[in-house]
């Protein structure tokens, strides 16, 4: 089973001047000398680099205190996510699934080996606790595929020591300085070995090309947008996977991003071409609504559960719903780990990696951003209005809970396109988009009162079948109930603010 760790360190080329003496840095009491470690590991890869192109590493290696495969996230600069598995020959399923919204159906094979030969030394306080650990490490890469060759070079490394206070590393870091020992270049060994054992490179460092330039035209400011949020449903599966909090949540605001961004501008893209990618990012979003709105409903209803007084709590209602929410949870966790897995799924990937490939521009895509952005984004606060009105036209009841419900939905939508365009028309955008925040934090909130007045009934009626009080439910439905209301009645200030403003 595979398990995590936060590695928090900094990497220094080294000469032959060797690691200095670094008793007395903060609270570094006593350098210990842990002697030598040799250290192979093999790092996979597919055969077009695409981990490498996240900046993400595989690695099996042998050697030291953690054997076994090692799949390392970046989390900020000098910090990476740890995911480990146990040694095996070939890469682990868990490990696997964690990189396969990039590797897709790419194989992993493996791209370079390093040999490690470490000589540590522990940094300990005057308790004898581990602060951090340093080694001057001496490595050899050895490309294993096509032409590459060979490379070597000796490094600093300082990671800090589980737990360890980051300050640390910048009172080393002053102190290495001091001695003459500077950064590396390269954000880890995986990256110069890379670079130095590439075809052709003899153990040179490539030259990095430019980075391109900013959007321009229309289609240039949607595409960046759209690609953002392709870039964020790749970044946030193997989250997802793990069941990190907010990251179900996310994954599918990107989801919805990324398709009313091709609902919105179909002035830029053809819409004949894009429709079906759309389709299929509403069933992602879907998909992924299945486990957030159950996780969102069970939040709710159990803070105001607990903000009740105990004397109005009747029947195992706390047990009930820790139950419910619990079995819910882990089979909507299940299922969406198998949707991740779906061919279907990696398909859609592969679909957003087409469009903005090769995307289908139409004429206005060559069009200064703001007059084509704006008509289209004028066009869905038309398509809010109508249906904002509609709903209060209508009396209390169920067909204003839906009508409302529709309404928000077009804030998003409407909120999502004002985001993109903001780059390009600049202050009315951000006005639009905090205006559309208000109004779908408003809406949501009547949404979600919606949805919990109809798991309480679901609740009531099990209670009552089970010869328990349903006291308890009625009472958070009837407060639901008057949430409602509120809220029906705060809507009309507030979108007249948002209509003059």
């Amino acid at each position: 089973m595979a398990d995590a760790k936060r590695e928090i360190e900094r990497k220094y080329e080294s000469d032959e001047s060797g690691l200095p003496d670094l008793t007395g840095v903060g609270a570094v009491a006593t350098v210990l000398d842990k002697g030598l470690v040799d250290l192979d590991a093999t790092y996979y890869d597919t055969a077009d680099e695409r981990l490498a192109a996240a900046s993400l590493t595989l690695r099996r290696r042998t050697g030291g205190s953690d054997a076994g495969w090692h799949l390392k996230f970046p989390v900020a600069p000098g910090v990476r996510d740890e995911i480990r598995a146990p040694l095996s020959d070939t890469v682990p399923e868990e490990i696997a699934a964690l990189v396969r919204s990039r590797t897709r159906d790419r194989a992993l094979i493996p791209l370079v080996r390093l040999r490690s030969s470490r000589d540590v030394r522990h940094l300990v306080d005057a308790d004898g606790a581990l602060l951090a650990e340093a080694s001057l490490d001496t490595v050899t890469a050895e490309r294993l595929t096509g032409a590459g060759g060979a490379a070597q070079w000796t490094e600093i490394e300082i990671e800090l020591a589980d737990g360890g206070d980051p300050a640390l590393l910048d009172q080393l870091d002053k102190r290495l300085r001091k001695a003459g020992v500077r950064p590396s270049k390269s954000p880890s060994k995986l990256a110069r070995a890379l670079e130095q054992t590439a075809p052709g490179q003899s153990g040179k460092r490539r030259r990095r090309k430019a980075g391109p330039t900013g959007p321009v035209t229309a289609g240039d400011h949607v595409l960046a947008y759209l690609r953002a949020q392709r870039d964020a449903l790749v970044g946030l599966d193997p989250a997802v996977r793990r069941d990190i909090p907010d990251s179900v949540h996310r994954m599918r605001v990107a989801t919805r991003r990324a398709r009313s961004t091709l609902r919105t501008f179909g002035n830029i893209l053809d819409r004949a071409v894009t429709d079906p990618v759309a389709a299929e990012l509403k069933w992602l979003a879907g998909e992924l609504g299945i486990d957030r709105d159950q996780e969102v409903l069970a939040d709710r209803l159990s803070t105001a559960l607990d903000a009740l007084p105990p004397g109005l709590v009747t029947g195992p209602v706390h047990e009930r719903l820790t139950a419910w929410a619990g079995r819910r949870h882990g089979g909507a966790h299940a299922h969406l780990t198998g949707v991740l897995d779906s061919r279907r799924y990696l398909i859609l990937l592969d679909s957003l990696d087409t469009l903005l490939v090769d995307p289908p521009l139409r004429k206005a895509a060559r069009k200064k951003p703001e007059k084509a952005l704006g008509k289209a984004v004028r066009k869905d606060e038309k398509k809010l209005t109508g249906l904002v009105e509609h709903a209060l036209e209508l009396p209390p009841g169920e067909d204003r809970d839906v009508a409302l419900h529709e309404a928000r939905k077009k804030a998003k939508r409407t909120r999502y396109a004002a985001e993109a365009v903001t780059d390009a028309l600049g202050g009315p955008a951000r006005s639009l988009t905090k205006s559309m925040k208000s109004l779908t934090t408003l809406l949501g909130d009547h949404q979600d009162s919606v949805m919990a007045r109809r798991t309480l009934r679901e609740f009531a009626a099990v209670a009552h079948a089970a010869g328990e009080s349903a006291f308890t439910y009625g009472l958070l439905y009837g407060r639901e109930e008057a949430r409602a209301a509120e809220l029906e009645a705060e809507l009309p200030e507030r979108w007249r603010k948002i209509t003059k403003g």
